[in-house]
């Protein structure tokens, strides 16, 4: 049984189509449909069932799934073993991170690493999915929490500090009341957010408006006036339109987490970057 069949065989499990295994393993659906047969005949079992919500394993299917994710574990580490043995600054790198932290912190990092390091070509990957190192989607991740693996070199970087913010020309609201003012505040579906508890503390007689788990979308609608928003101070104090707050006391800041896996940690251009994050964090909060 080939590797490259087996990883056919697990895209479909996970996307429960053809359609979706092909899109994830950039190949074309007549080929995914060809190498499933090829795989059945191959093992004499029927792997799959089709019913109406897509392709669901069979009992022959589901014994295999665990054994084939093995495989597919030793498959990855061998790549990421072999990765982290080359020497030379060329390739890819795959960065994954917050979407301001992507919009606000990476574009001076980004910009003098590609001007030191032309023949390695960036990719941000950014969102509220969370990428895995293990299985190469990205290799090298920043979060707000620590990383949860044990196969997961990490660092803190900084902790970054948090501000209010209102729309330039809004009026100053009173700390403690709120009375007349809205709030722009996170969904916390996701996980749980120190500064939105500060938020709704600090202004209790303000009303809830939106939520966004963006934070870019939440300071352009503070900008035209929609409510009070709590921003990273890296992403608040770049936006045009807002004003920070003098306030009493301050939301609470985050730590900001950067993450690789292990067997990468001698990837040549991963450690190159690594030093032009170093050089560059510490000015972040300036």
């Amino acid at each position: 049984m080939e590797w490259s069949d087996v990883r056919i065989f697990l895209a479909i499990v996970r996307s429960g189509t053809l359609g979706g295994a092909a899109r994830a393993l950039h190949l074309s659906h007549p080929t995914v449909g060809r190498r499933l047969r090829a795989l059945e005949q191959a093992t004499g079992n029927t792997l799959f069932q089709r019913t109406a919500d897509g392709l669901v394993p069979t009992e022959e299917g589901h014994s295999i799934i665990a054994l084939a994710e093995q495989m597919e574990e030793g498959a990855l580490a061998m790549q990421r073993r072999l990765a982290g043995q080359e020497q030379n600054l060329r390739g890819s790198l795959r960065v994954s991170s917050a979407d301001w932290f992507g919009a606000y912190v990476l574009p001076p990092i980004i910009a003098d690493y590609a001007s030191a390091y032309p023949n390695v070509d960036v990719e941000i990957l950014t969102g509220t999915r969370l990428f895995s190192l293990a299985q190469r989607e990205a290799d090298i991740a920043f979060r707000i929490v620590p990383f949860d693996t044990p196969d997961v070199v990490q660092r803190r970087l900084v902790r970054l500090s948090y501000g209010a913010y209102v729309a330039t020309e809004s009026p100053e609201p009173a700390y403690g009341d709120g009375a007349g003012f809205r709030l722009i505040t996170h969904d916390t579906s996701t996980g749980q957010f120190p500064d939105i508890g500060w938020l709704k503390e600090s202004f209790p007689n303000a009303r809830t408006v939106l939520r966004s788990n963006n934070r870019n979308v939440q300071g352009r609608m503070c900008r035209i006036g929609i409510g009070i928003a709590v921003l990273p101070q890296v992403v608040g104090n770049q936006m045009p339109g807002l004003r920070r707050l003098n306030l009493p006391a301050e939301p609470p800041g985050r730590d900001i987490w950067m993450g690789y896996h292990r067997d990468i940690r001698r990837l040549e251009r991963l450690r190159a970057f690594i030093t032009t994050v170093t050089n560059h964090i510490a000015n972040v909060q300036s």
